[in-house]
């Protein structure tokens, strides 16, 4: 529906009397064309709805709602199919919970058409205070504090940031997240919008298109970064595939390392044994994709290193 319906259907109530539909007509003609699309007007009406109350109940809120619109080609009957929901539903509550750095549980209130329109809402307990308002004025501005708030405004960002192919570097924790997200509705043909109804009567949308879902996966795919390190310890396990675990330390939690041997008959040479203490010359290979996370972490053998002899300390 466009967002210059309403000017429509004034139109159409007033067709029948010819001087009230040429005033209306001439008066929506000297307000211009309305540039705003339905979800915008929607968001318009939530805050002035809230504003009118809000001068007889200054602490008054309105109830939160999540809008998902799943397009494709096979959406165009407004429903939603059971392997859909399955695939999409949990991966969105995940993203908004890591999103909102707290568990956000949302349940589906009703599906409507227009495409296929998801509502859903936050669950929260029987009993949910909000914070109370000093005067009108302070109720008027204070903002939506509930973690699902929170997580949909962070994923929100981060979904406008994908469709626009920016750097998403500052979202990295939420990357994995939407990744699930993405893969799920590419598997479908699906592209998603989301809209979130705030309490305080605002209003946030993003989209995640073909375009973002390809962003995504570039993103994704790792970049090599390789360092030469010493590894220094005792062999705890041996294979004669040309692979050693080399414990650092001796307390339960020191660092072990898995080490392998490009040809393994060159380990067998070696003729370890486990407990022989070793010094490994190492290449440390990382495959880190473009937001910074490791993918990958592989330890291959170069050669022996000189053995590290602790230097004594004098005594104080």
């Amino acid at each position: 529906m466009s967002g210059d319906s309403w000017r429509e259907r004034r139109r159409a109530l007033l067709r029948d009397d010819p001087g009230a539909a040429e005033n209306t007509a001439r008066l929506l003609d000297e307000m211009g064309i309305e540039d705003r699309d339905d979800e915008e007007i929607e968001a318009d009406h939530r805050s002035s709805r809230l504003a009118a109350v809000r001068e007889y109940a200054p602490d008054a809120w309105l109830d939160e709602e999540l809008q998902l619109r799943l397009t494709g080609p096979d959406t165009e009957g407004g429903a939603l199919r059971f392997q859909w929901g399955d695939a999409l539903l949990d991966p969105v509550e995940h993203a908004v919970s890591v999103a909102a750095g707290t568990p956000v549980q949302l349940e589906l209130t009703g599906v409507s058409t227009g495409s296929t329109v998801v509502h859903a809402r936050p669950v929260y307990p029987s009993v949910s205070p909000r914070p109370a308002a000093l005067n009108t004025q302070d109720a008027l501005d204070a903002p939506a504090t509930s973690a699902a708030s929170m997580g949909l405004s962070t994923l929100t960002e981060l979904l406008a940031a994908l469709e626009s192919e920016a750097d998403i570097r500052e979202w990295a924790r939420l990357f994995d997240a939407v990744e699930a997200l993405s893969r799920a509705l590419g598997k479908h043909g699906l592209d998603l919008g989301v809209t979130w109804y705030g309490a305080d009567g605002s209003m946030r949308r993003a989209r995640l298109t073909e375009r973002g879902r390809g962003y995504v996966e570039r993103l994704r795919e790792p970049r090599n970064r390789d360092q030469e390190i010493t590894i220094s310890g005792r062999i705890t396990e041996l294979r004669e595939s040309g692979w050693v675990k080399v414990k650092t330390g001796t307390a339960k939690n020191s660092p072990a390392y898995d080490v392998r041997f490009e040809e393994p008959e060159e380990l067998l040479r070696m003729r370890p044994g486990l407990g022989d203490n070793v010094h490994f010359r190492v290449r440390f290979r990382q495959g880190l994709d473009s937001v910074g996370i490791a993918r990958s972490t592989e330890y291959m053998y170069l050669g022996p290193a000189a053995e590290q002899i602790s230097l004594p300390l004098e005594p104080s």
